[in-house]
Order: C-alpha cells, then sequence, then structure tokens
C-alpha cells in the first residue's frame, strides 16, 4: 500500500502488476500473445479446405434488440475499465475482454456475417502486435536509468496527481498497451475458431473420395 501511494497509484493491484512486479506483467502478456500466434499458425487454411460463404442467420427480436442496445454499452465500460485502471479495481486484463465481448455480441444480436464486418482482422493482427511491442518498448524508454543503475520497466515518467487518470507514470500507459493487446488478441483468436466453424470446409475433391 506504501509503495502504490508513493507512486501516486490509487489502485495497488494495477501498481503492483505494472510498476513494482511489471516485468512478470510482461512475461504474461507474452503468453496471451504467443496463444494467439500459435492458433493462428495451426488453425490457418489447410490445402485440401476452402471458404465459403457464411449463411444468413435468423434472429429472435428481443436477442436483436438486447444485443443492439448493449454493444455500445459493453464498449464504454470496456474503454472506462482500461482507463482507469490505476484509479479503479479493472484495468488491461479485465477491460480488455469485455472489449472482445462486446464485439461479440454482434454475433449474438444478428449473425456471423455482422462480426465480419465490424471486426477488421487485419488491422487487429497489427494492433495486436504492436501493443504487445509497446510494452517492451516502454520498459526501453528508460535504458539512461538503466545504464545508471536502474531496472527494466522503471517508473520513468512524472506521476501526476493522486487519483487522477494521469498518474501513476508509466501504470496507464502499460495499462493501456494491455487492454489493447488483449482485446485484440482475444478477438484474433475467436475469429480463427469461428471461422473455421463458420467459414472452412473440406475440399469437393475430398468430400468425393478423390483423394
Amino acid at each position: 500500500m506504501a509503495a502504490a501511494l508513493a507512486h501516486r497509484t490509487a489502485n495497488v493491484v494495477s501498481s503492483v502488476n505494472f510498476d513494482i512486479r511489471a516485468f512478470d506483467t510482461l512475461g504474461e502478456e507474452s503468453i496471451l500473445f504467443g496463444t494467439v500466434l500459435g492458433a493462428t499458425l495451426l488453425l490457418r487454411r489447410a490445402h485440401d479446405e476452402r471458404r465459403r460463404r457464411a449463411r444468413a442467420e435468423s434472429v429472435m427480436p428481443t436477442t436483436r434488440l438486447f444485443g443492439t442496445v448493449l454493444l455500445p454499452v459493453a464498449l464504454v465500460v470496456g474503454v472506462y475499465i482500461v482507463a482507469h485502471g490505476q484509479l479503479s479495481p479493472g484495468g488491461g486484463f479485465q477491460g480488455g475482454v469485455i472489449l472482445a465481448t462486446a464485439l461479440h455480441l454482434a454475433y449474438v444480436a444478428a449473425d456471423y456475417r455482422a462480426l465480419k464486418r465490424l471486426r477488421p482482422l487485419t488491422a487487429l493482427d497489427v494492433a495486436d502486435s504492436l501493443a504487445a511491442a509497446s510494452y517492451s518498448l516502454i520498459g526501453l524508454a528508460g535504458l539512461a536509468g538503466l545504464v545508471a543503475g536502474g531496472a527494466f520497466l522503471e517508473n520513468v515518467l512524472p506521476l501526476g496527481t493522486f487519483n487522477t487518470l494521469t498518474s501513476g507514470g508509466t501504470v496507464p500507459v502499460l495499462n493501456a498497451a494491455v487492454g489493447v493487446e488483449v482485446a485484440c488478441g482475444l478477438i484474433a483468436l475467436l475469429a480463427h475458431f469461428l471461422s473455421q466453424a463458420v467459414e472452412l470446409t473440406e475440399s469437393d475433391r475430398h468430400e468425393n473420395g478423390d483423394a
């Protein structure tokens, strides 16, 4: 508690995760990134598979209304949780999961085609990689301090005013990087599984027993 207050971080958990033990959090983030990368490689389209057009699905009006109303609300909540991670319970991991879940409400409220229109997968893959890399780059930002006897991922930014969005130095920046990486990573991960279930099928030649 004393260390969190000294670093102007109101949320003690975020102070531990993104300041005192930021290097451990880098490992946890890397595990998720490696999982997404592995799933991308394993679930890529095989030579004996072809892509089919997803069919339109009928949805109950109440389900459509529920998803349409809840999707923007969930997105706002996710952004709020990420942005206020250094001030209140939550943070990048929790907010990222909420953001990924919010986007998939389009799948529940409409169908796979609606989700695909809202999900620029290529851009999300790039954002996932950049967010994962930025965590390490933020650690290297204090390279001068590292040479002078500091530590990797040491908090080198101004600590700001306690209990404000700009407080905590590097904590909110690292928190945002994790939020983007978790959200984009989960969306990409689910995209590959949904693609296997909805879009990919065995080739006609294989189905006819010619291969």
